[in-house]
């Protein structure tokens, strides 16, 4: 039995991984058709892309969303995780239903809904939209890391900073923030990469101009280039390295 779930457990992996490193392998051919084993290394492919005009757009698009939704999502999600934190039990479970909605919701009809919000109230799509849109599915995997994190900590501590006179902003400011500065930081970047990551909710409140993720679909649109799978490796890189750096922060346990 335990061949069995051994061998299903590297089956599983292998599906799951290869057609990662595939793509990040074929970055690096120097042929334009992807065949394997590759005939050869090169970084033309890179520098094809970052000599593209729509790259520079793109990328500086993504780093302005990833950068606010990271900032916002955290400003929101931690004050949000602390009111619910005070709250009875029942009233506090129903809170985290209702914010976790938009993280259970299919990301085609979320954008749907967001987006006849936006047109019902006149407001024209641009970056901004972008960037409110994806505060809504960002902001539960905030409070959720957040309120774990404040469930941990011993409230001996605040109560002990209360009783000596301490206002509410100096006990988080002395006391609970410290605590958990590495947990805001590593949910700061899960919510960045989840944003850098989207494309659904991207393509249909973005408006004009590109993302980098709209810009790979753009360029598929026109034939499998290499110069695809070296912008997926670079998405896929960023994605990798912030997960890992957040998990650690975060402690992530599950």
């Amino acid at each position: 039995m335990r061949h069995f779930t051994t061998g299903l457990g590297l089956i599983i992996t292998a599906f799951m991984t290869l057609p990662l490193l595939l793509v990040i392998l074929f970055s690096f051919g120097t042929s334009v058709v992807m065949t394997f084993p590759i005939p050869g290394f090169t970084l033309d492919w890179y520098r094809a892309l970052l000599a593209r005009d729509e790259f520079a757009g793109a990328l500086r698009n993504s780093l302005v969303i990833t950068a606010s939704v990271g900032l916002g999502a955290t400003a929101i999600g931690t004050l949000a995780a602390m009111v619910i934190a005070r709250m009875r039990p029942r009233r506090s479970a129903t809170a985290m239903f209702l914010f976790g909605l938009p993280m259970m919701m299919p990301p085609l009809v979320l954008a749907l809904a967001i987006l006849a919000f936006f047109s019902t109230i006149g407001m024209k799509l641009s970056l901004a939209t972008v960037i409110l849109a994806h505060l809504t599915f960002t902001l539960p995997f905030v409070i959720l890391i957040v309120s774990a994190r404040l469930r941990d900590l011993n409230p001996a501590m605040a109560d002990s900073a209360r009783d000596l006179g301490a206002s509410p902003f100096t006990v988080f400011r002395t006391v609970t923030f410290p605590l958990i500065r590495p947990t805001l930081f590593g949910a700061a970047l899960i919510a960045m990469s989840l944003s850098l990551d989207d494309f659904i909710i991207t393509f249909f409140l973005i408006g004009g101009g590109n993302t980098l993720p709209t810009l790979v679909w753009g360029m598929l649109r026109t034939g499998i280039d290499p110069q695809v799978n070296a912008l997926g490796t670079l998405i896929l890189l960023f994605t990798i390295g912030t997960a890992a750096v957040a998990l650690r922060l975060t402690r992530f346990r599950g």
